[in-house]
């Protein structure tokens, strides 16, 4: 039986199935446990010098503080063994800590909850591999462009990664194959990266299809699932004549779909609990273009003209959000801001409007967007007072149906992506065609080494990422 193309749910009953006479193809339920035990995950990264976010168990409320304590808020709390992000949040204090374990279910010591020290304001980035036991291939390198603690189902996510040097991207492929062969993976593998002030950190492993394998495939031209269960049943990867990395021949962007129109009073806030129930692809010869297109596959039209709401936290409040802000200024959008944002826009020459927050009287941006004044939001929420007001403002900008971003690089992405779509119209080229295309025009190749890695980001540039 083959457990890694279920998601989840295989891999909780993987031990039980061969218990009971089953052979397990592929990854070995030793490997799939050893990802899956967090404290003997944690040993195994410390062996092969891979760092993770502090990390640490709880079986009870006064574990879960005690370990909270130790790891330093914020911390994001999930259940072991769970799929899709259920059941999982991202606390600040103690209070929080308690409400959550005061609801948490099927706590126990063969279900503690795990607790993880939240990175704030880091990259996030998707590796798909296969492996054969001996060797390694990449599939896709993907870096998310919401900001961290969106749950990656719901990130939108590009491959190639748009903003990664050649070092960080040989540790992120160099760290993938050293789990890879540490697990014994036959098959597909998963790993998730988190990357803050230049350190690349693991998030998860998983030894099974991710929700990112078709994705990858399309865009990249490589079956990634027939190739994986080849190798569980005895292929070799040599065999195959697997090699090279199809996903620097152009610029693939998956954006999700969520059902929040149907549902107007549902909670609309994005974080680490999956709420998509679906995604779509743009795929062009430029980042912005791709950009266009995947919105515009989601039912997000980016404006063209009109006013731009900006509202940053302190840790944006830099000049690159200012040299992002006046990208909108230059495409002839006019912008208003919270009180903060504003007095920061207005001393480093931006021209804008105050408007007041969400949880502020009268006429504030929740009654500027019911007016229709509003065209594009850009708010990057840090802290759970800033996340309340996200869900507010949220809430309204999908109610009328106004795009909504959250990170400085979506708000870049998009300023990016309005400004090509003016310069040239949109294509439509088959994703057979694309391939063909970038067959003739050869691609980029890599192996893991800096040399090549280094080339390797020097072609994906001519993406205009």
């Amino acid at each position: 039986m083959i457990v890694s193309f279920g998601g989840q749910t295989p891999l909780k009953i993987a031990k039980a199935l061969e218990a009971n006479g089953v052979k397990i193809l592929g990854t070995s339920t030793e490997g799939i446990d050893l990802a899956e035990d967090r404290k003997r995950f944690g040993a195994l990264l410390e062996e092969l010098e891979i760092p993770c976010p502090p990390y640490g168990t709880a079986h009870d409320l006064p574990g879960a503080l005690e370990v909270a304590q130790q790891v330093g808020y914020p911390v994001l709390v999930r259940p072991s063994y769970v799929l899709g992000g259920r059941a999982m949040e991202i606390c600040y204090e103690d209070d929080g800590l308690r409400e959550y374990m005061g609801k948490a279910v099927n706590v126990s010591p063969d279900h503690p909850v795990l607790i993880d020290r939240f990175l704030e304001d880091a990259f996030e980035f998707d590796v798909d591999a296969v492996c054969d036991g001996q060797a390694v291939f990449i599939g896709g390198v993907m870096q998310h462009i919401e900001e961290a603690g969106v749950h990656s189902g719901d990130s939108c996510c590009v491959l190639p990664p748009y903003a990664v040097t050649p070092q960080q991207l040989l540790t992120l492929m160099a760290y993938t194959r050293r789990l890879a062969l540490a697990l014994h993976v036959v098959g597909l593998l998963n790993v998730q990266y988190a990357m803050r002030d230049g350190v690349i950190y693991v998030l998860e492993v998983n030894p099974r299809a991710s929700r990112t394998v078709p994705f990858v495939s399309k865009a990249t031209g490589v079956p990634l699932a027939k190739i994986a269960a080849k190798l569980m049943v005895g292929r070799s990867i040599a065999d195959l004549d697997v090699k090279g990395y199809g996903w620097a021949k152009h610029v693939a962007i998956k954006e999700s779909v969520f059902p929040f129109p149907k549902f107007p009073t549902a909670r609309h806030f994005l974080g680490p609990e999956m709420r998509s129930t679906g995604e779509v692809m743009g795929i062009s010869d430029t980042f912005g273009v791709a950009f266009a297109k995947a919105s515009m596959a989601a039912g997000t039209t980016l404006p063209q003209k009109g006013t731009v709401f900006v509202s940053l936290n302190d840790f944006d409040k830099n000049e690159r959000a200012v040299n992002v802000v006046r990208a909108y200024v230059r495409l002839g959008f006019n912008v208003i801001a919270t009180e903060g944002t504003s007095a920061f826009l207005h001393t480093h020459g931006v021209a804008n409007r105050p408007v007041l927050k969400a949880s502020e009287g009268t006429l504030n941006i929740i009654d500027v967007i019911k007016n229709g004044w509003v065209q594009l939001i850009i708010n990057t929420p840090l802290g759970p007072v800033s996340r309340q007001d996200e869900h507010a403002i949220g809430r309204a900008a999908y109610e009328y149906k106004i795009p909504f971003i959250t990170t400085l690089s979506a708000a870049a992405s998009a300023a990016k992506s309005i400004e090509q779509i003016r310069s040239r119209p949109l294509e439509v080229m088959s994703v057979q065609e694309h391939h063909e295309h970038a067959a003739q025009g050869g691609g980029a190749h890599a192996t893991e080494t800096l040399e090549d890695c280094t080339r390797l980001v020097e072609y994906i540039k001519a993406f205009k990422m």
